[in-house]
């Protein structure tokens, strides 16, 4: 019998990349529209996702509480399952790999908010709640303009220019969207193999922005120089633009070290395989670099 799934922020990068994921796989997807009934949208919904996130980091200690008592109720209402995307902000700057067994010692708003909904969903759990929650660092989506990636990492590529937020050597953890889309699906289709709380690293590519430089180059046939983002626009700029605020706690991210645990996936999903790195980046450059080449 065909699933149902309820998808939150289908407009959005990882709610868009998990409603072409759950559509290959046979789903019937559902999109909710923002504004609407959510408990009433989930009737009959086997899985829910919350693809719902404030657009530029707005208002978060407000938004998010809220959005995970929507979902939550929306959970208990339908009987549902959630699927929710974690992130790396709580574990603050404990030592790696990370994964579910990592403590969480935030050391941002963003990762304390962020910690306390994961606190919330667990709490459900005991309670019955299903939840599975897939942890990526960050995201990675070619034709998303707003991704860091896009952004600001790439946005001088055609230059020769690979911007570096922080410490150009430091590893970084990166979840390439479609990959950690069909991995949620093969996820869920485990059904009760999973614990109620299912707290799963998604570990995808790990690497530094010198790497990057190194591998665009190779790709691409042009040579690349690091440039370093002045962090003091930043500063100057928080009192009066949002988005610079909140971006400016997060920058510790791009000097600490970081990468995300394989084996929690692997052991769960024994034959997965993610995209090849050279293959990603190659999707990035596309219309960025004519002479790109795919890596093969």
């Amino acid at each position: 019998m065909t699933q149902t799934a309820l998808v939150l922020g289908a407009s959005g990068g990882f709610g868009g990349q998990m409603a072409k994921a759950l559509h290959t796989a046979g789903w019937t997807v559902l999109r909710y529209q923002r504004g609407t009934d959510m408990s009433a949208a989930a009737q009959g919904a086997d899985l829910i996702v919350n693809g719902l996130n404030p657009p530029g980091y707005h208002n978060w200690d407000k938004l998010i509480p809220e959005i995970t008592s929507s979902v939550l109720a929306s959970g208990r209402a339908s009987g549902a399952t959630i699927l929710v995307p974690g992130n790396v902000y709580p574990y603050g700057m404990e030592p790696g790999p990370w994964n579910a067994d990592t403590p969480h010692r935030p050391v941002s708003r963003k990762g304390r908010i962020r910690a306390e909904m994961e606190k919330r969903y667990r709490d459900a759990a005991a309670t019955g709640q299903r939840t599975i929650l897939l942890r990526g660092g960050d995201f990675l989506l070619p034709e998303a303009p707003q991704m860091v990636m896009n952004r600001v990492i790439l946005g001088e590529v055609a230059k020769g220019k690979v911007t570096s937020l922080g410490d150009p050597d430091a590893l970084h953890a990166f979840a390439y969207l479609p990959d950690m889309a069909r991995a949620a699906v093969a996820l869920v289709g485990l059904g009760q193999a999973l614990p109620s709380y299912a707290d799963i690293p998604f570990a995808g590519h790990a690497f530094t922005i010198s790497d990057l430089a190194a591998r665009i180059s190779r790709l691409s046939g042009r040579p690349m120089r690091i440039k370093r983002f002045p962090r003091w626009i930043f500063a100057v700029t928080s009192p009066v633009w949002e988005l610079a605020r909140e971006l400016r706690e997060m920058l510790y991210l791009y000097d600490h070290p970081h990468r995300l645990d394989p084996e929690p996936l692997r052991r769960l999903l024994p034959d997965w395989r993610d995209t090849d790195l050279d293959t990603v980046i190659a999707r990035h450059l596309q219309g960025r670099l004519m002479s790109t080449q795919t890596g093969k």
